[in-house]
């Protein structure tokens, strides 16, 4: 019998022998069948492709093949996810801000942790709108922060913030946010007004937070023989070698949260070896400058060797994301400001130049972490606060961190983030991650076991 080619928007497909009319029906109905019921119930369909959701991060520009590579890493290796919610499918970092006329949650007369130069109603900020947002990823909810929830959570725990003053800051809005159910006292080994060394803790819930300060995240110091070509100072960044100050800390505490980046946009020598490598805008003799970059990627990358080398850490370490500061009309030492009144929507701007790069580095150097970490069974998160912050310039102290007729030498303030304000949103985004821990360790044991199946 002769078969017959028939033309579909897919190609070819070649035509079996004509069956009995009681067959043809049978299969035109389960046809019919097969195309009106995903019409109706479309979670049928989904469930096909649940498997391979993919964080749309727009981040990461999508045309490059690096960043491709990346999709393809959250496609086929869910350990390395850098969000978790309550469906581990939904992707919390990345979103708007929406009104909450709710907020704030806290105000500066009722929050004694304030840093001063945070402390933008004080001083006179003339707008409140700033404080009345919240975050709405795309596709899901992201709850408020619950004090009483994260402090039960955390009970029997401890939390340290390692970083530069964003750190601190971040710390800070915790502690006015947890002020609703209770205030801390203060612990520290030694007394330290600057408060970039302090320990804090909850005694109705045996819950210790510590902050350590290290703006570069390893051994450093200020340069003595030079005041670096911007006159703001230079630094010495001993790239390979730990900054003792917390690595010999945080072996006993339960999270850690790790975060650096605006100090490396300041003058910078690198050593190598004990040995001078290069720098970042020195402009000393014989010296190659490198750049920003190159001076980055290797403090975040002995940052982790110091983690994974702890004998007896067993935590978790939260990888906090660079926060872009928000100057313009001139550089931080050079007269830029920050004097919007309003959120950005995601579509008005975008990361891109430096800051994108530094993003970038942390990205890659993370997942180097993730991979050696596993090793010794240790876990990072990826706590990825940038799409927030980017489109928050309104949050800022600008020069509302002092009195105008103070005879002070401060420069308005792009970097960090007035209380109450944007940057208590970073306390929503780790509880929720918090509170999936369970979820997502047993999401992780389960892959394991499955590639030790498969190897077998």
């Amino acid at each position: 019998m002769k078969h017959h080619d028939i033309e579909l928007p897919f190609g070819k497909i070649c035509q079996a022998p004509q069956k009995s009319p009681k067959k043809v029906v049978l299969l035109v109905f389960a046809l019919l069948l097969l195309t009106i019921i995903p019409l109706y119930y479309p979670s049928i369909s989904q469930s096909l492709f649940v498997s391979e959701t993919v964080n749309s991060n727009p981040l990461v520009p999508s045309s490059s093949s690096s960043s491709q590579d990346h999709l393809n890493d959250h496609v086929h290796e869910e350990d390395d996810l850098p969000s978790v919610t309550s469906n581990l499918k939904c992707d919390i970092f990345t979103g708007e801000w929406v009104p909450n006329p709710e907020a704030p949650y806290y105000t500066n007369k009722t929050c004694w942790a304030i840093h001063e130069h945070q402390n933008c109603m004080k001083y006179g900020r003339p707008d409140t709108e700033f404080m009345k947002w919240r975050w709405k990823p795309d596709g899901c909810e992201l709850p408020i922060f619950n004090p009483a929830q994260f402090l039960e959570l955390l009970r029997g725990k401890s939390l340290a913030f390692v970083g530069d003053s964003v750190g601190r800051n971040q710390m800070q809005s915790l502690i006015c946010l947890l002020s609703r159910v209770e205030y801390p006292i203060d612990v520290s080994i030694t007394p330290d007004p600057t408060q970039k060394f302090i320990r804090w803790k909850y005694m109705s819930y045996n819950f210790t937070m510590a902050t350590f300060w290290t703006p570069h995240l390893i051994k450093s110091k200020a340069a003595t023989y030079t005041n670096g070509p911007t006159k703001t100072g230079l630094f010495e960044l001993y790239l390979d070698e730990f900054d003792e100050a917390w690595t010999t800390q945080v072996e006993e505490f339960d999270y850690i949260i790790l975060s650096a980046g605006h100090w490396f946009f300041r003058s910078m020598v690198y050593y190598e070896n004990q040995k001078i490598s290069g720098c970042h805008y020195c402009l000393l003799d014989n010296v190659p400058d490198v750049g920003i970059f190159y001076g980055y990627r290797k403090a975040f990358r002995s940052a982790f060797k110091a983690i994974n080398s702890l004998q007896n850490y067993k935590g978790i370490t939260y990888v906090r994301t660079f926060a872009p500061s928000h100057f313009e009309n001139g550089l931080w030492n050079q007269g830029g400001n920050c004097l919007r009144t309003m959120p950005f929507r995601s579509n008005e701007t975008q990361l891109e130049g430096a800051n994108l790069e530094l993003y970038m580095i942390q990205i890659e150097e993370f997942r180097n972490a993730v991979k050696e970490g596993r090793k010794k069974g240790l876990k990072y998160r990826l706590l990825d606060t940038t799409q927030a912050s980017l489109l928050r310039p309104d949050g800022h102290p600008s020069r509302y961190g002092h009195w105008p007729h103070e005879n002070v030498t401060l420069y308005n303030d792009c970097v960090h983030w007035c209380l109450p304000g944007p940057i208590d949103t970073w306390s929503d985004f780790l509880l929720e991650m918090l509170k999936m821990e369970g979820m997502r360790s047993a999401e992780e044991k389960k892959l394991m076991m499955s590639k030790d199946r498969r190897l077998n």
